[in-house]
């Protein structure tokens, strides 16, 4: 019934297994792919026509993570999976980037691509695995998909590679770093580093790009099993006349426009010469199709003018040379409620950051496959219309504001404070309000800056550039600090964020069939540079982190409490920790571990609030003054609530030097007073006075009170007196015990022996009750 094929290599320790043929048969192409006890299946479906006016390569990957996958059911009220997570975005994305340039030119049939997480055993992320159950799908499909590709990620740790680490061992690495790669070149990287040098990181891709040939191998080996017919397709560029017209018509004024460095002059200029064209197509009486082609050759044509004048003479778009820079402004302090806040100017880029700080509640939490967690450090990037002075949505995020936010986090996660050394949770928002290429970076470069204004002790401040390539066989012009037509017309975007110490970030998109190692080599050198640059001229707004938070910033102070008070902290059902936080009105937060952290933009709530939970920990001694308050009024005294959750007495005798009738004579419930310690007894209770303390000034006054006898001990009583009921001496020397086994004869009768009944003829239990004998 199933014509199975599979294919099985050891790769990183574990078994790497390819198979189709069994599941989802009627896609183009179907791969499982299992790794240990992580499964991933991958399905791809292509259109057999290509829509009407279509002009472009309609590629969608979806990537799907299973709660049942890993044995959960998801949380919320529907309990189902919904929309794409936040990681789901960024994984679709991890696999489109490499597989989009590898399909032809002209190609616009519409593709799906669609992973899912089957089976997740918990070791390491399922993400490389889907990676290659993709490219295995799209080489078996039949599709002009010019793979296949391989994937691995890389850790890092004690001076050694590691491939594909498991998830403790890439948190405890000072590398994460994941790689897409053909048999010939590097196609992508996604990486996050502590701040480690260039030569390391070419290392790891270069190890990276061994390991996937690996993969590939196995890939071509299905394919040749089960790959399907390829498509026939006839892509070839009839319009080789039409674009010798079309450089005749307008090619001087394309290269005109692109010698103006105002964007908005050279947007104007080249949109008029385009209009030139179209009109130019309506005069010839072109059909639709025949027009799309022309504007088609119309862009060629441009990238072809300006690429040539980069390579032939190093002359960019904006007269920059190929390592230059653009200018830098930058401050900080710009917005006056933020608790940070900084403005980054790089050429017609910009980005308005904010930084704000919070407490443990605002975390996020995160429902994954691994569980329920929870993420102190947020970034989040917008990219309104407006900055591109374009009309367009305005609203959620897409996934390219996603995966630039993302980035900007991977740069600047690395250089955070520890939680214990800063226990806020931190969000920086970047709003990107002028955007001509790089904005990701001027996030990088102005989140660094808003941490630093907000007061967060940044090990070092983070600068990140955009690299962009110019490849024409074997000539190719690296360019820093890329504009966006760069972008759009080159090559590669190549960005790299890091420290004066190292590299934090690393990620590279290629348009073309992959780049080589030497290329690799002059990016990073000429991007460290660059990064070098960046960093003085931010520097110049703003050298070291504040030693000050934000007058308008909560505050967080930090105790450790033993475990075993941690009950008397919350109380019953939550009420001392509420009546905590409604008289002072501080946030507290307790853990596990008994660490409390005391959070308010008020500074005299945190200490209130501290002072509470220190009472309710701290051990009473006995000679020491506290504040306290009347709770409870009694005949013989008053008890007194101090140190937060102690009670204790205050005897009628101790209240005042001279003779008090009745207590409420002295206090009254809800009175705030001052006592002593003056006892605590083995049973914990607790002794106090109010008569030696100074109820003013909580000074300690002189005792004028003769001193009492001290009690004799309850253990330790004498003889009896003869003829009472005396005691002292040892209880336990009191001769031999009547025989209580014998016959002790009838009971005296009530009122014999004298007036109690009781007494002997000798009279030495006079006075005792009669149901009470002296042995």
């Amino acid at each position: 019934m199933f014509d199975v094929k599979t294919v099985e290599i050891e790769w990183g320790g574990k078994t790497l297994k390819l198979e189709t043929g069994r599941v989802a048969r009627q896609a183009d192409g179907a791969v499982i792919a299992t790794y240990g006890e992580t499964v991933v299946l991958c399905a791809v479906t292509a259109a057999k026509s290509v829509k009407d006016g279509q002009d472009f390569f309609p590629l969608t990957v979806h990537y799907q993570e299973k709660y049942s996958a890993a044995g959960r059911i998801p949380g919320g009220f529907f309990k189902r999976e919904r929309g794409a997570t936040e990681k789901e975005t960024l994984v679709s994305r991890l696999i489109d980037r490499p597989v989009r340039p590898l399909f032809p030119e002209g190609f616009y049939n519409e593709i799906n691509v669609i992973a899912q997480v089957l089976s997740f055993d918990g070791e390491t992320e399922p993400d490389i695995l889907a990676m290659v159950a993709a490219s295995a799908a799209l080489t078996i499909s039949g599709v002009p998909f010019m793979g296949p590709i391989g994937a691995a990620r890389i850790g890092y740790k004690d001076g050694e590679y590691l491939l594909n680490p498991s998830l403790e061992e890439a948190k405890a690495g000072e590398l994460d770093l994941v790689v897409a790669a053909t048999d010939s070149a590097v196609m992508m990287v996604e990486s996050e580093a502590k701040e480690l040098s260039e030569d390391v990181m070419l290392g790891a891709v270069m190890f990276a790009h061994e390991e996937s040939r690996k993969v590939i191998g196995a890939i071509i080996k299905l394919a040749e099993k089960a790959a399907k017919d390829p498509w026939e397709l006839n892509l070839g560029d009839g319009n080789a006349e039409l674009k010798t017209k079309l450089k005749g018509l307008i090619g001087a004024d394309i290269a005109a426009a692109y010698k103006l460095t105002n964007k908005s002059e050279r947007s104007n200029a080249l949109n008029a010469a385009r209009d030139k064209a179209k009109a130019s197509f309506v005069e010839q009486g072109l059909d639709a199709q025949s027009v799309m082609a022309g504007i088609k050759q119309v862009k060629k044509l441009e990238a072809e003018i300006v690429r040539g004048a980069i390579l032939k003479d190093g002359q960019r778009i904006d007269g920059r040379t190929t390592t230059q820079i653009r200018p830098i402004e930058a401050m900080v302090g710009f917005l006056p409620r933020t608790h940070g806040s900084a403005l980054f100017t790089r050429g017609e880029t910009q980005a308005i950051c904010t930084t704000t700080l919070g407490t443990k509640d605002s975390e996020q939490m995160i429902d994954g496959l691994t569980g329920l967690s929870y993420e102190s450090f947020m970034l989040h990037y917008n990219f309104p219309p407006y900055s591109v002075g374009e009309v367009g949505r305005f609203g959620a995020p897409g996934r390219r504001e996603v995966g630039h936010g993302k980035l900007a986090w991977r740069a600047l996660h690395p250089v955070l404070p520890s939680k214990e050394d800063f226990p806020y949770t931190i969000r920086v928002l970047s709003d990107i309000t002028e955007s001509n290429g790089s904005s990701s970076m001027a996030t990088v470069c102005g989140g660094s800056l808003s941490m630093m204004d907000a007061g967060v002790p940044l090990k070092r401040p983070v600068s990140g550039i955009a690299m962009g390539l110019i490849l024409e066989g074997k000539d190719f012009a690296v360019l820093s600090d890329i504009l966006g037509d760069e972008d759009h017309l080159g090559d590669m975007d190549f960005k790299v964020a890091g420290t004066s110490e190292g590299i934090t970030t690393m990620q590279m998109d290629i348009k073309v069939a992959g780049i080589t190692q030497e290329i690799f080599e002059v990016a990073l050198r000429q991007a460290k540079e660059g990064r070098a640059h960046i960093l003085g001229e931010m520097n110049k707004a703003l050298g070291e982190v504040r030693t000050e938070l934000s007058a308008h910033a909560p505050r967080i102070e930090t105790i450790q409490i033993d475990k075993s008070k941690i009950r008397d902290v919350i109380g019953t059902g939550g009420k001392v920790i509420r009546e905590i936080v409604a008289e002072t009105g501080a946030k507290v937060d307790i853990d596990d571990e008994g660490i409390i952290k005391i959070s308010s933009s008020d500074s005299a709530q945190i200490e209130a609030a501290k002072a509470w939970i220190l009472g309710i920990v701290e051990e009473a001694e006995v000679g020491k003054i506290y504040n306290g308050k009347v709770v409870n009024i009694v005949d013989f005294g008053a008890f007194v609530n101090f140190m937060g959750g102690k009670d204790g007495l205050v005897h009628v005798s101790e209240m005042r030097n001279e003779r008090v009738e009745k207590p409420t004579d002295v206090v009254s419930e809800g009175q705030e007073v001052k006592v002593k310690v003056l006892e605590i007894d083995p049973r914990g209770k607790v002794r106090l006075s109010m008569r030696v303390v100074d109820q003013e000034t909580g000074e300690e006054l002189e005792d004028t009170r003769p001193p009492r006898e001290p009690r004799e001990p309850r253990g330790d009583r004498g003889p009896r007196r003869e003829g009472g009921g005396g005691r002292g001496g040892d209880r336990g020397d009191r001769g031999p015990r009547r025989d209580r086994g014998g016959d002790r004869g009838p009971r005296r009768e009530r009122g014999e022996g004298g007036s109690n009944g009781g007494g002997d003829d000798d009279g030495s239990s006079a006075g005792l009750p009669s149901f009470i004998t002296q042995d």
